[in-house]
């Protein structure tokens, strides 16, 4: 895999290396633990992936602080009623407000990802922004409504402006989504599976062997995502969970000029979600 290019070496996040676990951003004692439930045996056999990360989702949920990034930004203007920037405390466990806060900024500039914005309501099932739905902003406390879509010369949405309404004072809306505003530019590594079949080494599955059968999709980079600025001092290993997005570790590859993510595992809410 590494002399074909496929993987860039021991450590790339997509195998199950220690090193690669470990840059991935594997707590250890979900190692131990994993380890632990297979147990010893001299047989040979296929292990799912989906039980490793069931068992990495139970322990970074209580244990990977939480922050907003935005993966694809679209820049969104607020006319609000009050001054900005503000501060806003946020919980870093939102179901143990008592295990700390960071400060957020809230202005009337931020950016949300561009899956959060339809400019026409593709369905009835779609509960986030479009034009004639409102929608909250998660601890800011206002909803927005969409008041003009600016375009670019190739009729590409540049720009959403809105109007702000405190949410004591506003419908319920339908969703709530992540924001950043003032955000830190950062690089993401999403991953997929690195094989497209359960037992690559299977002949009867995959007759022409197991580097036939690589995922050309596995690995995405994000050269320019967005992160609360609030984290911009992590550290290398430092875990986070991107709220409505997945939970993510510092690469080594970080800088002091740019943080690089890799992507430890998604949500399990995050197939479907509208």
């Amino acid at each position: 895999l590494i002399s074909e290019g496929l993987i860039r070496d021991w450590d790339d996040p997509r195998l199950f290396t220690l090193t690669a676990l470990r840059r991935r951003g594997v707590p250890y004692e979900v190692i131990q633990k994993f380890c632990v439930e297979l147990g010893v045996t001299g047989a040979q056999s296929v292990v799912d992936p989906q039980m490793l990360e069931a068992h990495v989702r139970d322990v970074l949920n209580s244990t990977a602080s939480r922050t907003m990034a935005v993966l694809d930004p679209l820049k969104v203007r607020i006319s609000l009623p009050c001054k900005t920037p503000l501060l806003i405390d946020v919980p870093d466990f939102p179901s143990d407000p008592s295990r700390g806060h960071h400060k957020v900024v809230f202005s009337d500039v931020i950016y949300i990802d561009q899956s959060d914005f339809k400019e026409v309501l593709p369905n009835n099932q779609y509960k986030r922004l479009t034009i004639g739905q409102p929608v909250g902003l998660r601890h800011a406390g206002y909803v927005i409504s969409v008041t003009e879509v600016i375009k670019d010369e190739n009729n590409k949405i540049i720009e959403v402006r809105t109007i702000g309404t405190p949410v004591a004072v506003s419908k319920r809306p339908k969703a709530f989504i992540h924001w950043v505003a003032e955000p830190v530019t950062c690089e993401v590594r999403l991953y997929e599976r690195l094989f497209n079949h359960k037992n690559p080494e299977d002949p009867k599955e995959v007759p022409g062997g197991f580097i036939t059968d690589c995922n050309q999709n596995s690995f995405q980079c994000i050269q320019n995502a967005m992160v609360d600025q609030s984290i911009k001092g992590a550290k290398v290993y430092n875990k986070f969970q991107f709220e409505r997005v997945g939970f993510f570790s510092v690469d080594p590859d970080s800088t002091s000029d740019k943080l690089v993510f890799n992507q430890t595992v998604g949500l399990k809410e995050d197939a479907g979600k509208e």
